[in-house]
């Protein structure tokens, strides 16, 4: 049986239903799209096997799996099945579940599994049946994958593995046997082994920095205790010097210490680096000058511009190059600006940052017909650049054009009765949201605008908000940005606004954003609902507001999620100026990191939020920013500046305590 979609609810009906109303709408829709044995079966059963599969029951799931076949989610139990026996299963065993669910993720996953098991018997003879995966490696199958063609090929196979080693970042044992097979060689020279300890120090990553260490050889090599006066007082090792520098091993020492005195406080870091650094050979100097500099530049320090000067022109990775450009932006020294960007590959500077920046950098220096013509480009794109660049050029922006797909009940009780699709909206039912994810993710890929717009239809009809904006936003050249800035639940978030005096397209802004519209999403961090408010500021919330019947399990109601999180945002909006920029870093970061990210002296807004030192919210400041522009002319609101919306920050004032915080102290 398929449902028929005739006369479905639109999501301002549907959605606006409370959170127990939608879930069995929900539950409801998966039911009707199942074929008639599906009824029987009991999700209870299911949730029991997922239990058995997590704690490792074998026996346990095996008495499951009998009652669950014909479920809509059976090829779950299966694959759990062969996942908990991988290293004893049949191969044909694990070559019929790939046959019969492929271009799936089940399968992918099932597939890797089975491929690690092999090689961890060396079974290089059926490893070679499904290797590679159709859809790339993790890093443990990648140097498993080194190890079978090294025994199928020979050792010229190995150089395979070496751009492997430059990693910050452990590696997972398959990759030991190649790496101590290259430093064997000659092939990983003692250089290369420095270049990964300071790729490791520079990642925080203490453990593998000193495990290379001590590793290093002859004059490279440092010690457990010569690592223990800088652990134990960085600060003190370097500002008296305690290095041999004339030898490998002190100069790595103390660049190490650097690291980890800069990380906390470049400033603190610069006097003993400044006093001691010219012992070193000008390539160390001009490495320890650029990681002092990108420290500086991320503390918001004001000389790290011309930290970053000292550096000289030594190519920089592009986060560091990032970062020089940004601190000249806070400088608003545009030579400067022009020149870090200049100096980038050629990847990172089409991005749309830099490219507005360039532009801004040649107008300063009067190059206006260039600059304009960056501004014309970028203005056709849907972003927080591309506004501002519209704007630049002195009009208002305009999304390009939109072309909805109007999708007839056939196509869309069609692409319901899918199997994916039914074991998406399942999944979706249980909880199983990352499952769900996975699986819609495979049901999109690849696909033509159309078919992306009918999913992205469907999915908003089957109130999967989240995938219904995510699979809208894919679409290369035919667009509906009624989906992509979708608005559910208007009586909740008008309400919201006017009990707030905040604009209902910045809700809508930070909603989007926070959550794509799923009421029941609970973050890793325990945030709840639509405007994911933290249980702590639900209830700080609630006595502002003198709800003395608010109970925590109400937090995801959309009513009230949106009631508090307006109210939330509008505390800080106040507090900060009245800046949304500064209102949306603090709901995102903490309103105490928004206050310290202040200038010392007024600075644009759009430079503020460039060199927000998260790269998490500073991305989240300016999609909010942006897509409340989007959601103003949708709404049909009187015409908004983002540049305006911007403003000018001032340097911070008083102290902003939050009071949240200090009720958990």
């Amino acid at each position: 049986m398929v449902i028929v979609l005739r006369g479905a609810l639109d999501e301002n009906d549907l959605l606006n239903l409370r959170r127990p109303l939608r879930r069995l709408w929900l539950a409801a829709f998966a039911l009707a799209v199942l074929s008639p044995p599906a009824f029987a079966q009991s999700d209870a059963d299911f949730l029991a096997a997922k239990v058995a599969y997590e704690k490792g029951d074998r026996v346990k799931l095996a008495g499951l799996a009998p009652k669950l076949n014909g479920h809509v989610l059976h090829p779950y139990v299966e694959y759990w099945q062969l996942k908990l026996a991988i290293d004893d299963t049949a191969p044909q065993a694990v070559r019929d579940f790939l046959d019969r669910y492929p271009d799936t993720p089940l399968a992918e996953k099932l597939r890797v599994d089975w491929l690690k098991s092999l090689a961890k018997k060396s079974d290089w003879n059926r490893f070679a049946l499904d290797y590679p995966p159709p859809s790339g490696e993790d890093p443990d199958l990648a140097c498993y994958g080194i190890q079978y063609r090294r025994q199928r090929d020979g050792d010229a196979m190995l150089a395979d593995a070496k751009p492997l080693w430059f990693n910050g970042q452990a590696t997972p044992d398959s990759c030991d046997s190649l790496f101590a097979a290259l430093i064997s060689r000659g092939d990983l020279t003692p250089a290369d082994r420095v270049v990964r300890l300071r790729l490791a120090s520079e990642a925080g990553n203490v453990r593998l920095a000193r495990a290379i260490a001590i590793e290093l050889p002859g004059n490279d090599r440092i010690s457990e205790r010569d690592f223990h006066p800088a652990n134990s007082d960085f600060q003190r090792a370097l500002t008296a010097g305690t290095f041999t520098w004339n030898a490998g091993a002190g100069r790595e020492l103390a660049l190490y210490a650097l690291e980890r005195v800069a990380r906390a406080d470049a400033a603190a870091a610069r006097p003993g680096w400044v006093k001691w650094r010219d012992k070193l050979p000008e390539s160390d100097r001009r490495y320890g000058n650029g990681r002092l500099a990108y420290h500086a530049a991320r503390q918001l320090n004001p000389s790290a511009n011309d930290w970053y000067r000292e550096a000289g022109d030594s190519p920089l990775p592009p986060e560091m190059q990032a970062w020089r450009a940004r601190a000249a932006l806070r400088a608003l020294a545009w030579s400067d600006v022009l020149a870090a960007i200049d100096g980038m590959g050629d990847a990172q500077r089409q991005e749309s940052a830099w490219r507005y920046w360039k532009a801004r950098g040649l107008l300063a220096k009067g190059r206006t017909a260039e600059a304009n013509a960056l501004f014309e480009a970028l203005s056709a794109e849907t972003s927080f650049y591309g506004v501002l660049a519209a704007e630049s050029l002195g009009r208002r922006f305009e999304p390009p054009k939109s072309e909805p797909l109007v999708s007839t009940t056939e196509a869309l009780n069609a692409f319901g009765a899918r199997p994916a699709v039914r074991r998406v909206v399942k999944l979706a039912h249980l909880d199983m949201k990352a499952e769900s994810q996975r699986e819609w993710q495979f049901v999109v890929r690849g696909q033509p605008d159309d078919t992306l717009l009918l999913a992205a239809d469907y999915a908003r009809r089957v109130a999967l908000y989240d995938r219904a904006v995510n699979t809208a936003e894919r679409t290369a050249a035919r667009h509906d940005y009624s989906l992509r800035y979708m608005a559910p639940f208007r009586n909740e978030f008008d309400a919201a606004s006017r009990s707030n005096d905040v604009d209902v397209a910045l809700l809508y802004a930070i909603a989007r954003q926070e959550s794509r519209f799923s009421p029941d999403i609970v973050s890793s961090a325990g945030a709840v609902g639509l405007m994911q408010l933290m249980p702590g500021t639900a209830r700080w919330v609630a006595n502002q507001l003198g709800r003395k019947d608010y109970r925590s399990a109400e937090i995801s109601d959309v009513e009230l999620n949106t009631l508090f999180g307006a109210y939330y945002f509008k505390y800080w909006l106040q507090r900060l100026d009245r800046m949304p920029a500064l209102a949306a870093a603090a709901y995102n970061a903490g309103p105490g990191r928004a206050q310290n990210w202040r200038p010392p002296a007024p600075l644009e807004g759009a430079v503020w939020v460039e060199t927000i030192p998260f790269n998490e919210t500073r991305d989240y400041v300016k999609k909010v920013l942006a897509n409340s522009i989007i959601y103003a002319q949708a709404f049909g609101a009187a015409p908004q500046s983002l540049t305006a919306r911007l403003g000018v920050v001032a340097p911070r004032g008083a102290t902003v305590n939050d009071p949240i915080a200090a009720r958990t102290e």
